[in-house]
C-alpha cells in the first residue's frame, strides 16, 4: 500500500486518553472545537451508503450516524484500538461479570439530561432489538441505574465489555427516541443533531450547541447519499461537496492530489460462500473455489496498489496478526466443478466490488464453474444475502468496526448464532474455537486464541479473503479536522470545519 498508517496492539484495559472521536484528537487536526467557532460554515458531505434501515442504530445504519457525529456510546476507540471515554468518563470491573461505568455530565439533543436511568433504558432497548446489534452477538447483559453510574452485568464473563460498548450499534439515545422503535432524530448526544431525513437521498444536521465536548466549529452538515462512486468523485472535483467518502481507486488519479486523504483500514474484501444451501454446501466445491481465486490479480488489477493480498480475516492494519497467524488445517480436497452453476452477488456502493466480481467470475469460470453475477445497491441486497438467496457474496467488511475486539467479528459473521453470517456457516469446530477465544481476558492470549479461531473458520473454506483495503476520502483543500480512522467509525466531528 502506498501510504500505510498501521495499528498497534489492541489494548483490552480501559485507557483514559483521547480517541478518534475526542476533542483532543480533533483539536490536533483543526484547532480547539470548544473555542470561538462563530457561526461556522455548513459542511457538505457525500456518503456512499444510503440508509438501509430508516437510520436505526441497531444495524448497518449505525456507522452512518457515528460518521456524521450524531450518536455516541458509553465508550469510543482510541488510536490503538483501546476503549476510551465517551459518555462514560471512567469505569472499573467489580468482578468477572460486572462492570460499573461512571457517567459524565451530558445532555441529549432534546434537552433532557443523560441520566443513569436513561442510559440503562437505552442499552436495555438495544438488548431487546431484533435482530440484535452485531456487538451483542452471543452476549446477554443487564443494565442497572446507580448514582451517577450504570452497572452492567453479563451472563458470562466478558473481559472486553468496554470495547463492546464502543460499538456504533450501542449508541445511547434519549427516552423520547424509543416511543416508536429507536429514532435518532433529535435524540442523540453527539456534536451534530439530525433535523431532517429525506429518505435515502439526503439528510440535514445542525450543530448541537450543548454538546458536552464543546461547540462544533461547523454550523451544520448537509449530507447526501450518493451510491455511485464516480458521482462522488465528480462532486469533489466540481466543488459540490467538501468531503466525499470511499473515492474509487479508478477515480483517484482524476482528482487533485491535494484533495485526497488515504489511510489503511481493518477492512477486508472477501468472497463468502453459502455453506447451508446450493452448490457450496459441498466443502469440496468450496475448496475448488478457493483454489481458483488469485487475490494478487484482484489487488493489482482492481485496487491499483491501494490494498494488500488477502491473508486472512485480519489484514496488515492489525499489526499483531501476522506474527500470530495459524495456518488452517483439515481442509477438504477440491472437486472438479463440472460446469456447476453458481450465482455471485455484490453491491456497487463500493465501485471496486463489481470489478472484483468480474475478475472472480473469470477465475471461477476458468476453473470450471458457470458463474452468474448479481449486482445491486447494498440496501437492496443485504436481506437477500443474509437469507442465503445467493451462492456466494463479495463484500468489504471492517473486521473491527463492531466492537474493536478481534473476536467480535468472528462471533457475528461465522458462528451458528451470528447476526451477520453471510456464509451461513454453522461449524462445531469453528464455534468452539470462537467461544474459547471469547473467554480469554489477557490481551496477548486473546489475540492468540482469535488467530486459532480464524484458522478454524478459514479451514471450512466458507470465506476466501481477497484484499485488505485502504480507503481514499476526497477532502476540499479548505477543510480541516476530518476524522479518518482504521475502523471507519468517524468522519466528521466537533473540530471539522471549512
Amino acid at each position: 500500500m502506498r501510504r500505510r498508517h498501521l495499528l498497534g496492539s489492541l489494548l483490552l484495559a480501559p485507557v483514559l486518553t483521547a480517541c478518534f472521536a475526542s476533542e483532543g484528537s480533533e483539536g490536533s487536526q483543526g484547532g480547539d472545537p470548544g473555542g470561538d467557532a462563530g457561526d461556522g460554515s455548513r459542511l457538505r458531505v457525500a456518503l456512499a451508503f444510503p440508509p438501509a434501515e430508516n437510520l436505526s442504530p441497531y444495524g448497518a445504519d449505525a456507522t452512518l450516524l457515528s460518521r456524521l457525529g450524531v450518536t455516541e456510546g458509553l465508550t469510543a476507540l482510541d488510536a490503538n484500538g483501546a476503549a476510551a471515554p465517551a459518555l462514560a468518563q471512567s469505569w472499573r470491573r467489580e468482578n468477572d461479570r460486572t462492570w460499573l461505568f461512571t457517567l459524565r455530565e451530558a445532555t441529549f439533543q432534546d434537552g433532557s439530561e443523560v441520566t443513569p436511568a436513561a442510559v440503562a433504558a437505552a442499552l436495555t432497548h438495544a438488548t431487546e432489538a431484533k435482530p440484535a446489534p452485531a456487538a451483542l452477538s452471543g452476549v446477554t447483559l443487564t443494565v442497572e441505574a446507580r448514582s451517577a453510574a450504570v452497572r452492567i452485568t453479563t451472563t458470562n464473563p466478558d473481559p472486553v465489555l468496554p470495547l463492546r460498548l464502543s460499538s456504533p450499534g450501542l449508541a445511547v439515545l434519549s427516552p423520547k427516541a424509543y416511543q416508536d422503535g429507536a429514532d435518532p432524530v433529535g435524540t442523540a448526544t453527539g456534536p451534530f443533531e439530525l433535523t431532517k431525513v429525506n429518505g435515502a437521498t439526503s439528510a440535514a444536521l445542525d450543530r448541537f450547541d450543548d454538546y458536552w465536548g464543546g461547540r462544533a466549529q461547523a454550523s451544520g452538515i448537509d449530507a447526501r447519499f450518493i451510491a455511485d462512486g464516480t458521482a462522488r468523485a465528480n462532486a469533489v472535483r466540481t466543488g459540490q461537496v467538501d468531503i466525499a467518502e470511499a473515492i474509487p481507486v479508478a477515480q483517484a488519479a482524476t482528482l487533485d492530489k491535494a484533495t485526497l486523504e488515504e489511510t489503511a483500514t481493518t477492512r477486508t474484501t472477501s468472497l463468502q460462500l453459502n455453506t447451508r444451501s446450493g452448490p457450496f454446501r459441498d466443502p469440496k466445491l468450496r475448496a475448488a473455489a478457493r483454489e481458483a481465486v488469485d487475490s494478487s490479480a484482484v489487488v493489482k488489477g482492481v485496487f491499483e496498489g491501494y490494498a494488500d493480498p488477502g491473508a486472512g480475516i485480519y489484514g496488515p492494519a492489525v499489526t499483531w496478526a501476522e506474527g500470530k497467524r495459524v495456518q488452517p488445517t483439515g481442509r477438504a480436497s477440491a472437486a472438479k466443478p463440472h460446469r456447476t452453476a453458481v450465482t455471485v452477488a455484490t453491491y456497487d456502493n463500493r465501485p471496486e466490488l463489481p470489478e472484483v466480481a468480474q475478475v472472480l467470475q473469470q477465475q471461477l469460470q476458468k476453473a470450471g464453474f458457470k458463474v452468474t453475477l448479481e449486482v445491486r445497491e447494498y440496501s437492496r441486497l443485504e436481506s437477500d444475502a443474509l437469507a442465503g438467496k445467493f451462492d456466494a457474496f463479495i463484500g468489504a467488511r471492517n473486521s473491527l468496526v463492531d466492537t474493536g475486539d478481534p473476536v467480535g467479528v468472528l462471533a457475528s459473521d461465522y458462528t451458528c448464532g451470528g447476526g451477520y453470517n453471510l456464509a451461513r456457516l454453522c461449524d462445531e469446530k469453528a464455534d468452539r474455537a470462537v467461544a474459547e477465544a471469547d473467554a480469554v481476558a489477557d490481551t496477548g492470549e486473546r489475540q492468540d486464541a482469535a488467530m486459532r479461531a480464524e484458522a478454524a473458520i478459514l479451514g471450512t473454506d466458507a470465506v476466501v479473503p481477497l484484499a485488505h483495503q485502504g480507503i481514499i476520502v476526497g477532502v476540499a483543500t479548505d477543510v480541516r479536522g476530518v476524522l479518518l480512522d482504521p475502523y471507519e467509525r468517524t468522519l466528521v466531528g466537533a473540530g471539522t470545519r471549512r
